[in-house]
This record gives structure tokens, C-alpha cells and sequence, in this order.
């Protein structure tokens, strides 16, 4: 017999399946987004600004990837299952703690609401830069790593000078 929390747990390690701290399809589901942004973590429940929404897990890897984050210099996180899957944006909603590995809301979230973190806020690097589509009133409209620059795909480069986005030709 299998027990519930079992059947619902998103990630597919045995070990995690019986541990309420991890995410679960009765708290988060994964979506499909059909604005171009991809998969999408999504809440079924609502939580307040400063709760633990849950534990993260992963593989650890050497390299960044798709669906890395960022522990250290050389140390990622592959996780396919959830927070790999978290969208970007400039204005996040949720906050990953790489140290304590866990996700914290950083704001009020409403059930239905997807999930989103700054990209930068984990990454030095990202494994490819890419248009912000957001649409946040703070958005760079360029996603970059916290420690590199801009580079868009037409050559020029993306300066933010204080909440300003500035387009210049790279030389």
C-alpha cells in the first residue's frame, strides 16, 4: 500500500516522498505556459510573505545547465522537477535560500499564482542570457547572471543605470 504524500510528491526520489517539507501536488502543480515562458510552477494554496513554502532537492553537477541553480562557483543544482521550473521574474514573488535549500515567499501569494524568482539573485552566470517577458514595472528586460554583461543576441550590450535600461552598440 502506498501512502498519499507518495503519490503526490513532485519530485520522483523515493527518499523525499514521505517528507511533508518538499513540494507536492497538493500545495504546487507544474504548468505549461502558453506565453512562450515554458514549464511553471504554480500554487494550489496561498502563502504569506516571509513563510518556508517548502525544502528544495536536486542532483548536485559541475556545470550550469538548463534547470541548474547556483550554489557556489562550481558546485549547481539540477532540479528538472521544481525549481528548475521556476519562472523569472523582476519583480519575484519567491526567494531561493541556496544555503539552507529552501524557497521563501517574498510577498502575499494567492492560489493560482506561478511561482518566480530573479535569476540573478542565484546565478553569477546563466547558461544563455534571454529577453525578460516578465512584465514587471522594475523589469531589465534583458536576463543576465548577477556578475556579467548584457550581451543580446544583435550584438548590443544592455546598461541599467539605477531602474533605467539603456540599449548600446557593444565595441
Amino acid at each position: 500500500m502506498t501512502d498519499k504524500r507518495s503519490e503526490t510528491c513532485l519530485y520522483p526520489f523515493v527518499e523525499l516522498s514521505d517528507r511533508d517539507e518538499y513540494p507536492d501536488g497538493t500545495k504546487f502543480e507544474v504548468i505549461h505556459t502558453h506565453d512562450g515562458r515554458g514549464a511553471g510552477i504554480r500554487t494550489r494554496t496561498p502563502f504569506e510573505r516571509g513563510e518556508r513554502l517548502c525544502k528544495v532537492s536536486g542532483q548536485i553537477v559541475a556545470s550550469r545547465r538548463l534547470h541548474t541553480l547556483q550554489i557556489n562557483e562550481n558546485v549547481h543544482l539540477y532540479d528538472p522537477h521544481f525549481t528548475g521550473l521556476l519562472l523569472h521574474s523582476c519583480d519575484p514573488n519567491v526567494f531561493l535560500n541556496m544555503v539552507d535549500m529552501e524557497l521563501w515567499a517574498l510577498k502575499h501569494i494567492e492560489p493560482g499564482e506561478l511561482l518566480t524568482m530573479d535569476y540573478a539573485s542565484t546565478e553569477t552566470v546563466l547558461s544563455r542570457q534571454f529577453a525578460c517577458q516578465c512584465g514587471a514595472p522594475n523589469c531589465r528586460g534583458w536576463i543576465a547572471g548577477s556578475k556579467e554583461s548584457p550581451h543580446r543576441p544583435d550584438g548590443t550590450l544592455t546598461a541599467v543605470i539605477g531602474d533605467t535600461a539603456t540599449i548600446c552598440e557593444a565595441h
